[in-house]
């Protein structure tokens, strides 16, 4: 009489394909990401000119923003950007770090630019309207030529009643700035004002 030998099912062990299931991104994060990178691409067309050329892209990348720039089309537009998105993919890790740095240093260096320039203006407005915020700036601001300071307030008066260009108003954001210590790295900020835009 032969004895029945009960097979035995082999087990199947599932964590090693769990393991590799939890190593890949899900689909919701390889959209979410996607979508990163086409953010960051929007962000790269919509820089002024000078602080696009120091962003350190491949020169494909390049290439595709510079495009979009040039484009009017709003669909045409929109699919430079889609197409930049998938340049974007081919990076590295480490060469969307680059960028991402490069943008957040131009951001910061620009917000401070900005709020400098602003604080300048309001000045210039102040001692424009108020003879009291002279004798407050000579205050803050011993060091200041105060005489020329004073010529420079009178004239852009007179020049605004006048109807004249502007060239003594643009002569005191010149002297505020200087007085204040912020000359490096704004000069001609009141010019650029107007010019900011003008960046094709």
């Amino acid at each position: 009489m032969t004895r029945k030998t009960r097979i035995q099912p082999i087990e199947h062990d599932d964590s090693a394909d769990q393991d590799f299931a939890d190593e890949r991104p899900s689909k919701s994060q390889l959209k979410r990401e996607m979508h990163a990178l086409q953010v960051l691409g929007v962000d790269l067309v919509e820089l002024p000119k000078d602080a696009l050329k120091r962003m350190p892209m491949p020169e494909n990348l390049g290439d595709a923003v510079r495009e979009a720039r040039r484009i009017t089309d709003h669909e045409g537009k929109r699919r430079q950007i889609q197409y930049i998105g998938r340049v974007m993919r081919t990076l590295t890790e480490d060469e969307i770090a680059a960028l991402r740095t490069a943008l957040d240093t131009y951001r910061g260096v620009n917000k401070a630019e900005t709020a400098r320039l602003h604080w300048i203006e309001h000045t210039r407005e102040q001692l424009l309207a108020h003879d009291d915020a002279f004798t407050a700036f000579l205050r803050e601001h011993p060091n200041v030529d105060a005489q020329e300071g004073r010529t420079l307030i009178r004239n852009a008066r007179k020049e605004a009643q006048q109807g004249k260009p502007p060239r003594y108003f643009r002569e005191l954001f010149q002297w505020i700035k200087n007085a204040s210590g912020a000359g490096k790295g704004a000069d001609d900020a009141d010019d650029s004002i107007d010019d900011e835009d003008d960046d094709e």
